[in-house]
């Protein structure tokens, strides 16, 4: 009987010698296995960006330089128009900024030689926290402008109206009160030529680099969650050998009636 109790105590320290700790072990890798997922996916999705922000600044190195095209041009386009001013047209792009002022941007409806209409933004006006209609002087007579066309891209979801008086949100052609329509689906960024203010528009405000910088960062904060959920299993399977060996040897042979015996 003695013999039999010791061969399942050393029948059972031997198998628990093996036996993994367990839904604590499972849970410990379910949640870091899902932090270094995490951290890949985020890692992959910067590297991503970087390489789409390299193929756009590539497309506006060599986009082409057009004046007044019928056809809608590729983005990026250093544009020419010759034309004149819808000076009472013009609305203004809320809360901009440019170096810590508050601001707007001014949009201006441009009437080419040909009769067509285009959307011109002409730069940024510092207007403060007050929102009283803002005023810009806008040039009379003709004029020729040249700027990079922006085409206008799916947009945000936007709760409330758009248009607020002279003012709007975003840059919706919609905006506008014109039952001829704009020539095409954008607007041209004014660089150069009369009624030109401040530049604040940028074709892109992240460089590639920072893109891969924060890949590798995700990738490196993915690595080390690999190695704390290493690190961190070993350390769970080990006490949990230890509880083990410890519960087998503090339980022995329970005593024997001598009487029961003879």
């Amino acid at each position: 009987m003695g013999d039999s109790y010791k061969g399942r105590v050393s029948g059972d320290k031997g198998g628990s010698r093996w036996r993994l700790p367990g839904w604590r072990l499972g849970l410990w890798c379910v949640l870091w296995s899902l932090l270094v997922a995490l951290g890949l996916a985020l890692g992959l999705w910067q590297w991503e960006r970087a390489d789409d922000k390299r193929d756009y600044l590539a497309r506006l190195d060599a986009a082409p330089t057009l004046e007044a095209p019928m056809e809608a041009p590729p983005g990026g386009t250093r544009l020419t128009l010759r034309g004149e001013y819808l000076a009472d047209e013009t609305l203004f792009l809320d809360n901009r900024t440019l170096d810590g002022q508050l601001g707007v941007a001014a949009l201006t409806p441009l009437r080419t030689e040909d009769g067509r209409l285009w959307l011109v933004q002409r730069g940024f006006m510092a207007t403060g926290p007050i929102r009283e209609t803002p005023e810009v002087e806008t040039p009379e007579g003709p004029v020729t402008l040249r700027g990079r066309w922006q085409a206008a891209g799916d947009y945000a979801p936007l709760y409330g109206p758009n248009r607020e008086g002279q003012r709007v949100q975003r840059i919706e052609l919609s905006a506008w009160d014109m039952p001829a329509g704009f020539a095409h689906d954008g607007w041209m960024h004014l660089e150069s030529g009369p009624g030109v203010l401040k530049p604040w528009w940028q074709p892109s405000v992240m460089p590639p680099s920072r893109h891969v910088g924060y890949a590798v960062q995700w990738w490196g904060l993915a690595l080390a969650a690999l190695v704390i959920m290493i690190l961190g299993g070993r350390r769970l399977v080990r006490d949990r050998r230890s509880d083990t060996r410890h519960a087998a040897r503090t339980a022995g042979p329970k005593p024997t009636d001598s009487k029961t015996a003879e």
